[in-house]
């Protein structure tokens, strides 16, 4: 279980193809490290992944089959910025909202605007996932917690705000109109939609 509050923004080092689907990722970083223990869960752009190895500068994580198709992963190169947090302990302050590290797909950047000392971001995602979108909930963009502030459901499209502070300490700041970014929809949203559907 995650915050959405990223730790640090780490680097691709590097990528090694184990099979047409599967890759196996080494990151730099330097906070995450600091307890980090084989096992672990690492929040890499908001997606969950186990620690398989690591050293004082760079940990190792295995990428499967699933996680290359439902995420933005299959897009990260050599020297590419990731956001990186540690698993929820009890004892944490608890500043975002409970996120996963599941993520249920992919959005576009389809504007990015910045508007006094904010940039806002409209996401287009598919029509599957905009039904978890309501006015002031919450998802996570890149591992990021973040609070919807617009939404046409009908385009699939949502609005997001990010004040100095998120682009200034993640990798969503430098994102561009075209990129392509990992969201994982509000937990509660979900279930409350799936046991809906199941009573009907």
């Amino acid at each position: 279980m995650f915050t959405g509050i990223v730790e640090e923004v780490g680097e691709i080092t590097h990528i090694h193809e184990l099979s047409k689907q599967a890759i196996q990722l080494s990151i730099k970083a330097e906070k995450i490290l600091a307890d980090i223990q084989l096992g672990d869960s690492i929040a890499v752009n908001g997606i969950c992944l186990t620690v398989i190895a690591f050293n004082h500068t760079i940990f190792q994580v295995d990428v499967m089959p699933e996680t290359i198709k439902t995420t933005s992963l299959a897009y990260l190169k050599i020297g590419a910025p990731v956001n990186l947090e540690r698993s929820l302990q009890a004892q944490d302050r608890f500043g975002g909202h409970f996120v996963t590290g599941h993520v249920d797909g992919v959005g576009k950047i389809i504007r990015r605007e910045p508007v006094e000392n904010a940039v806002y971001y409209d996401i287009n995602v598919s029509k599957k996932l905009i039904r978890y979108f309501i006015m002031k909930g919450s998802v996570a963009v890149e591992g990021v917690s973040l609070t919807i502030f617009g939404i046409k459901p009908s385009d699939g499209v949502f609005t997001i705000s990010l004040i100095p502070h998120t682009v200034n300490v993640t990798i969503l700041g430098e994102k561009a109109v075209g990129d392509i970014v990992n969201i994982e929809c509000d937990m509660l949203a979900k279930h409350v939609h799936h046991y809906l559907q199941v009573q009907n």
